[in-house]
């Protein structure tokens, strides 16, 4: 059984790809199993979290922060320069208040999404950058996040998000400690067969998490498919746009190994984590953007293909 077990899954990672698109397309076309899943989404990205680190490994992550510096240089500019930039302008322009601003700059200020690492790997790039941007992104977060917040009108009160961001800096410690005890203790040095039943593990969690993160999608194209189209050409343009950015951005400023992984993490950010910060009315819209962003998310490893593998 667990030899079955692992052939399936040495298959799945075959064809990584194709498991996100399926997972994609079922979110959209089955809006009730999404509904059914969303209260399982924290468990599913923690056990995503555990994946992440049992494919690293302790060794690689403790090499990886051995160069905390630029790492922190680099979530610095991430998560704080870039969205005061786009917040700058927009109060210039006096279009502070405006969702879609909401919606950048909160992607812009948020950490990389747990699914990074995993994006990297099916670009056949290093993940172990993304997964540094990954802990101390998140780590720094209710520190990078206050200047931000501060400049928003829509945040009344920004200590209410410095528990959330807080549990999840927990989250992910304890997901990935357990992740790095088992590497360490059961497989200090896994066969190739195993290295890809766990990158296809990776893949069947995130085919899983998209179908519940786009739970609201469905039933607002019902309502407006004009709205959607909107929020999904934002969704394209910050997460695709920043991809482009950061690797002409950072050609210089990082190893070229680590190019690729850097720029999928500046497109693709948890910003879900504000939305319980916000009224349900300022929330609302940006629950239809979180189903949107999921769209380029998983269609980075199709997109971006050719620049990050030509690059």
């Amino acid at each position: 059984m667990f030899r079955l077990l692992i052939s399936a899954l040495v298959t799945v990672s075959r064809h990584g790809r194709a498991g996100l698109l399926l997972g994609l397309i079922a979110g959209f076309m089955l809006p009730g199993v999404a509904n059914v899943l969303k209260p399982f989404l924290p468990y599913l990205v923690m056990a995503l979290l555990f994946l992440v680190a049992l494919r690293i490994g302790p060794e690689r992550a403790r090499h990886g922060m051995s160069n905390l510096r630029t790492t922190l240089a680099l979530v610095l500019t991430l998560q704080l320069a870039f969205p005061l930039v786009v917040m700058g302008f927009a109060l210039a322009f006096g279009v502070g208040a405006s969702p879609y601003v909401l919606a950048a700059v909160l992607v812009l200020t948020a950490p990389s999404v747990s699914g990074s690492p995993n994006f990297a790997i099916i670009l056949g790039a290093d993940p172990e950058p993304a997964f540094r941007l990954l802990i101390v992104g998140t780590a720094v977060l209710p520190v990078t996040m206050l200047p931000i917040l501060w400049l928003l009108p829509q945040f009344n009160d920004v200590t209410t998000i410095l528990f959330p961001a807080l549990r999840a800096l927990i989250a992910i410690v304890f997901a990935m400690g357990l992740g790095f005890l088992v590497r360490a203790t059961l497989m200090p040095n896994p066969t190739a067969d195993q290295t890809h039943a766990m990158d296809g593990a990776m893949t069947t969690a995130l085919a899983v998490i998209v179908i519940g993160l786009m739970a609201a999608l469905r039933p607002a194209m019902a309502q407006s498919i004009g709205t959607v189209a909107g929020w999904l050409a934002l969704a394209f343009a910050v997460n695709i746009g920043m991809q482009a950015l950061s690797y002409v951005l950072f050609r210089r400023a990082v190893p070229r190994t680590d190019l690729a992984p850097v720029s999928i993490v500046a497109g693709n950010r948890n910003f879900a984590i504000f939305l319980v910060a916000l009224s349900p009315a300022t929330a609302e819209p940006l629950m239809i953007f979180l189903g949107c962003y999921q769209v380029p998310m998983y269609l980075t490893p199709f997109v971006m293909d050719r620049l990050y593998r030509v690059g």
